[in-house]
């Protein structure tokens, strides 16, 4: 009866952790979203074939950049294209974004 309540009581901790897990969100994902849609307006019609989040700077104070990479295809001709966004940490709000392009 023992082993049962053990087998029982460490699926219930595996199974409340799993679903923990999948409820947080990376805190750079809002920003994650804003790069993307600022992607898509910059190159419409041309396809984004990668993404990828290249970490995060701290500035001073509560500010920190994320930076995000693109690899857009433009008539067959892969570049990519960096996304930077400033923000605050505390107050969550947008202080800065720049688009870089890294065509050859």
């Amino acid at each position: 009866m023992k082993k049962y309540f053990a087998a029982i009581l460490i699926l219930l901790s595996l199974v409340t952790h799993h679903q923990y897990g999948l409820a947080q969100k990376p805190d750079y994902e809002k920003y994650g979203r804003m790069a993307i849609a600022v992607v898509a307006a910059e190159y419409p019609g041309d396809e984004v074939k990668e993404y990828e989040y290249l970490g995060r700077e701290k500035l001073s104070g509560t500010n920190v950049i994320d930076s995000f990479r693109f690899q857009v295809q433009e008539n067959q001709q892969p570049f990519y294209v960096i996304v930077k966004v400033t923000h605050d940490l505390s107050s969550k709000k947008l202080v800065h974004l720049t688009v870089e392009s890294q065509k050859r």
